[in-house]
């Protein structure tokens, strides 16, 4: 088919961090993009506020990470369990750390780069109609316009209009567990930077956003049957505060707050066609632990290459790698997010002391420590090889010392690299590293940071 006949090469439904990071990688690779939000306007509320290591990472290979984390608080000791701490300064990253900052704020730096490279955000568009042949998809918009594109993306959230449409299953179920969070200001702001306490009669923390608000998160035993649709009110918030923690730091009138049921679903499939699911589309779990926003931009920048070279090059057949990389992935946060619920949202009191118990001696174990650092920091993250595969293959590049700087600095220009030791002869791209940085004598390094090729 002309490429006259399509408005756009990509068409992203959802402008939150996913579909952005996704239009971001998409224009970088040169391919055409809109992103359609069915919002009017920019929200000013937030829901995540972790940014992990892996994330990091990948930002940094975008020249994103660094201005990222001049915004926000560094916390590099995390609490998996009550008197239990882990250490994030082993990482061997850049970023051994958990950086906290508002979704918003990480929603406003890739919507800008996306603007700078060349992206259409389209505000007030809700889709709500999808036809897909084997040429392209049309998509249907609230008001009788429509945009047809050869693929289409759903970023769209949870309960995501794309996935209805496409008919695809979002497996799992909803935990019983009520939970409360608001955006706050507090006249006594605690001097931790994470500040909480966790008891019989249920959980609280504050999580500081580093503009004066402060993030409460409140489980409460005495409240959490409390019907979904009545108001949480201030004098809600500070009696659970001074109940379970004794304390509510001056709570003031919350600009925002909800009372929601957590869920942990899993789209059974990530693509139909040429329609795919990112993000909180793909998989939804407990807010424990911080894994949403920084799984759904893992999944933008496995997806955003393997596009721009269905498109540039016709053949569809690396997409499908999109789905058996990324499910496998998203399969593995929702197992560690659902042990880390019932490790501190149990119902059971008994039940919760005594794994509490587990994880801290659990802890106390150096391979125990390492595992879930790298799970918790997406460190860990490896896709599976081929049979017969170098076993390097599907594993993190590390940020290694090259002829031209730093590798990820050079991964900004996009494009797949070549990194190899000295007096190994390729006409691609070359980067020589030392003998010793690496043990294959050269490794193909794919636009997302990953291994796709190696040789000893």
């Amino acid at each position: 088919m002309n490429s006259t006949e399509f408005d756009v090469d990509v068409a992203v439904v959802g402008a939150g961090p996913t579909g952005l990071a996704l239009a971001c990688e998409l224009r970088l690779a040169g391919v055409t993009c809109r992103v359609l939000e069915r919002r009017a306007d920019e929200p000013n509320i937030t829901r995540a506020f972790a940014v992990h290591a892996r994330t990091l990472e990948l930002l940094d290979a975008r020249d994103m990470a660094d201005q990222l984390v001049s915004q926000g608080i560094v916390v590099q000791e995390v609490q998996p369990a009550p008197g239990s701490f882990l250490d994030l300064r082993p990482l061997a990253t850049r970023y051994p750390m958990v950086l906290i900052i508002a979704q918003s704020g990480t929603e406003r730096m890739l919507e800008q780069r996306a603007k700078e490279l060349g992206a259409e955000i389209v505000r007030d568009a809700e889709v709500v109609g999808l036809r897909q042949d084997g040429a392209g998809v049309t998509l249907d918009i609230e008001g009788g316009r429509s945009v047809r594109a050869r693929y289409v993306v759903g970023t769209d959230g949870a309960h995501s209009k794309v996935r209805d449409l496409i008919g695809v299953d979002f497996v799992g179920k909803q935990y019983e567990t009520h939970i409360i969070l608001a955006d706050v200001m507090l006249s006594r702001p605690p001097q931790e930077t994470l500040f909480g306490a966790t008891g019989p009669k249920g959980l609280v923390l504050f999580v500081p956003f580093g503009d004066g608000w402060f993030r409460a998160i409140i489980w409460d035993r005495q409240r959490e049957d409390v019907p979904l649709d009545e108001p949480v009110t201030l004098t809600e918030l500070q009696e659970s505060f001074r109940r379970i923690a004794g304390d509510d730091c001056g709570m003031q009138e919350p600009r925002w707050r909800t009372r929601f049921l957590s869920e942990h679903r899993q789209a059974r499939h990530y693509g139909v066609g040429r329609v795919f699911l990112a993000g909180d589309a793909a998989h939804v779990h407990s807010p424990v632990g911080g894994q949403g926003m920084n799984t759904g931009i893992g999944d933008a920048f496995n997806l955003g290459w393997k596009l721009a070279k269905a498109v540039r090059e016709g053949d569809q057949s690396v997409l499908d790698s999109y789905e058996t990389e990324r499910h496998p992935v998203g399969r593995s946060v929702l197992q560690l997010t659902d042990a880390l619920f019932r490790l501190v949202l149990s119902r059971s009191e008994l039940g919760v002391k005594a794994r509490q118990a587990v994880i801290r001696v659990a802890l106390k174990l150096g391979p125990v420590r390492r595992r879930l650092r790298e799970r918790l920091s997406g460190i860990g993250i490896r896709y599976d090889r081929p049979p017969g595969a170098h076993p390097w293959v599907g594993r993190r590049m590390p940020d290694l010392s090259t002829s031209e700087g730093r590798l990820y600095e050079v991964m900004r220009e996009g494009g797949e690299w070549l990194v190899c030791k000295e007096g190994y002869e390729d006409p691609g791209r070359r980067l020589i590293v030392p003998d010793s940085a690496m043990r294959p004598r050269a490794v193909r390094v794919r636009p997302d940071g990953y291994v796709s090729w190696a040789t000893d």
